[in-house]
């Protein structure tokens, strides 16, 4: 039969030849949605190759194993959740397994083979996202009434724990509670707003974080994780920002890719800009934005201190994706070392994740009370809290020299 198919994505991966001459078994297949997203994990006894492709009428995402067959007695289809109606399993004429996932509208397919790592095994991990226009960015008053939005990206979720402390504290549990407490902080802030790039025990990807916070015209962007260490004994909190050389690479990607999809830095769109300016507003809106974040930085870890022990002393400059957006002020906060014993069952205490999420919150109050972005009513406030100071310090000025 001939195949009028849509596809909308193919990859082959090849394992090492010993690998593949030997037949790999499926073991698992679990399924973890966010709100917007789908991510469908099949767990492997060894690297697979495979084949990855969409059908239609009725949708569908096909999976091609090559080499594969179930584990006997291991694996049931799981119940569909997500944008995933339903999972079918079947062999494959000539050898092989075919997963097929029934969806109920058109979305957009990608995968990657994971090594082993402290959960899990080697694992086929697909991605399955909704095929839509990109959302607009969204406008903001201007009456100076505005509120200074804060992203927190809880970090990890879902199929990725992060690190495992030695009693099995997971990474992504503990980082979620302490951004959700700074959220409600954030939000009795007058003046302030959160916004969580993720709510739940799901994944994000890392430049989907950096969307969801630019989306949101978020002024601030944090990114909240627990470290870990082959030695059991280091300890600390640290606060990163993102380096100069990762800033460079990530603006010629930008400038790279602004044909296809138009960015805005700041506001201004790129796609109809020369070159040359281009860059230039690219370099201008990068170098502000890490001169921001490095003071937020600064100030956050200034609190932190106060909680516990600082692995670092100062602001540390990192490699990291999910630092990379070119116009919001970006950091990531080591809260402490998961791996530590002592600091794992700080983790884990609702206390700690206050104080923790207090710390946080004082610094970002601190830096934007200090820095108060202009239309925002945290300027307003600030201003009134500064004409507050001058009249206190005006009336202890005139009581000390009606006193001499």
């Amino acid at each position: 039969m001939r195949l009028s198919l849509r596809y909308c994505a193919i990859a082959l991966l090849f394992a090492p030849a010993a690998s593949v001459a030997q037949q790999v078994q499926l073991q698992d297949i679990r399924l973890w949605a966010s709100p917007d997203s789908t991510r469908v994990v099949l767990d492997l006894s060894a690297p697979a190759s495979y084949s990855l492709f969409s059908l239609g009428s009725p949708e569908r995402i096909v999976i091609d194993l090559e080499r594969t067959a179930v584990a006997p007695g291991s694996v049931s289809a799981p119940a569909g959740t997500g944008l995933v109606s339903a999972v079918r399993l079947g062999e494959r004429d000539g050898g092989g397994l075919r997963v097929v996932l029934d969806v109920g509208a058109k979305v957009k397919p990608s995968s990657f083979l994971t090594p082993p790592n402290e959960a899990y095994g080697h694992r086929l991990v697909v991605d399955l996202a909704p095929e839509q226009a990109p959302k607009a960015v969204k406008a903001v008053p201007t009456d100076g009434q505005r509120d200074i939005v804060i992203a927190i990206d809880a970090g990890h979720g879902g199929e990725d724990p992060g690190a495992i402390g030695r009693d099995g504290t997971r990474e992504k549990t503990v980082v979620l509670a302490v951004a959700k407490k700074l959220a409600a902080r954030i939000n009795a802030e007058p003046g302030m707003r959160a916004v969580l790039t993720r709510d739940g025990d799901y994944f994000v990807p890392f430049r989907e974080r950096i969307r969801r916070a630019r989306e949101q015209q978020a002024d601030l962007f944090i990114s909240i994780h627990a470290d870990a260490f082959v030695n059991r004994s280091v300890r600390g909190s640290s606060v990163y920002v993102l380096s100069t050389r990762r800033a460079s690479s990530e603006a010629a990607r930008i400038l790279a890719d602004r044909e296809n999809a138009a960015d805005l830095i700041g506001g201004v769109s790129l796609d109809d800009k020369t070159d040359v300016l281009a860059s230039v507003l690219l370099d201008l809106s990068q170098n502000a934005s890490i001169s921001a974040s490095r003071e937020a930085a600064a100030r956050v870890l200034a609190e932190l201190d106060g909680v516990g022990q600082l692995k670092k002393s100062e602001v540390q400059h990192a490699s990291l994706i999910v630092l990379t957006s070119p116009d919001v002020p970006s950091m990531l906060v080591e809260t402490a070392y998961i791996s530590n014993p002592d600091e794992e069952k700080r983790l884990r205490d609702p206390a700690h994740q206050t104080r923790l999420a207090s710390a946080i919150h004082a610094g970002v109050r601190r830096y934007f009370y200090d820095n108060p972005p202009p239309g925002t009513r945290v300027a307003m406030l600030a201003a009134r809290e500064r004409a507050g100071d001058k009249v206190a310090t005006g009336a202890s000025v005139a009581a000390t020299v009606g006193g001499t």
